[in-house]
């Protein structure tokens, strides 16, 4: 089971240095990705919280944000050689997918093929609203989004006429270096979600779950493939972030589950934090050999 860690970049600490020196120190380290989550913009008031912090809120510094994802693996991409980096999870719903299919193939060109596109329709109504999108509606759009990014990343020339996206005679070049195409990682634990997963996904991303919470989604995803008339494979790719305080026993519970990859929550971007937590993930790296 491979080892990595989900680390949403917020400034101030996230400076150019700080991003730099994690990358290559995670390198160093053994970890074998780096996942970063995304959201473009912040509100004081939200319809509905925030699902991974008990107050409902992002845990943000003050008078600091969350940084772009793209541009900060582009930069993470050049301070480091081997390293995968991962979407946790790109908010397609409210993207527009020509830009979005651009920026991953352009990332997955520069990076020699180390991209994951982890996806979700997202949480957060305020936000979505703020992108130009209705919120009722965005399950069904992500997957027609989707759609069009799968065929511009394979296809020479497309035509494409959905309910959203509408063009002719469409070229999209560099292709991503990946084949078939940058892999999609499916975030999400709606019955729609798992159903995306087993159309478009080459895994399944779940977060902050114990091993037991994840044995739950697992069968859920494998009454989604039941339904597709399908059975997931052993190179359908299960990546879980656990909980922050995942005892060391559940390392080998994750992997009797056929997990594939475990990226542990760095947490805080604090140096001091930095310097305590690394050492736990290089831990779980080890029992995880």
């Amino acid at each position: 089971m491979k080892v990595g860690v989900f680390a949403t970049f917020m400034s101030p600490q996230a400076t150019p240095k700080m991003i730099m020196d994690f990358g290559r120190r995670a390198e160093n380290a053994g970890l074998e990705s780096i996942w970063m989550g995304e959201h473009v913009a912040l509100f004081d008031k939200n319809t509905y919280g925030y699902p991974g912090s008990k107050d409902g809120r992002i845990p943000v510094p003050e008078g600091g944000g969350m940084l772009d994802v793209t541009a900060t693996f582009g930069f993470l991409a050049a301070a480091t050689t081997k390293l995968r980096l991962g979407t946790g999870v790109a908010l397609v719903p409210q993207r527009n997918p020509i830009y979005t299919a651009k920026e991953m193939c352009t990332l997955d060109w520069l990076s020699d093929g180390r991209i994951d596109f982890g996806i979700g329709v997202g949480w957060n109504k305020e936000e979505v609203e703020a992108c130009g999108y209705r919120w009722e509606d965005r399950g069904k759009r992500c997957d027609e989004f989707l759609e069009v990014m799968r065929r511009l990343w394979t296809e020479p020339v497309v035509d494409f006429s959905g309910k959203w996206v509408k063009f002719a005679t469409l070229r999209m070049d560099p292709k991503p270096i990946q084949k078939p195409h940058v892999p999609i990682i499916v975030g999400g634990y709606a019955d729609a979600a798992f159903a995306r997963a087993v159309k478009f996904g080459a895994g399944w991303y779940g977060f902050n779950l114990d091993p037991a919470r994840a044995k739950t989604m697992l069968d859920k995803l494998d009454t989604a493939f039941a339904k597709a008339g399908r059975k997931r494979d052993s190179a359908y790719e299960i990546i879980i972030t656990p909980p922050m305080n995942m005892a060391p026993d559940h390392v080998k519970q994750y992997a009797d589950l056929g997990v594939h990859r475990l990226i542990p929550n760095l947490g805080s971007q604090r140096p001091d934090k930095i310097d305590q937590r690394l050492p736990e993930i290089e831990n779980v790296v080890k029992l995880a050999a």
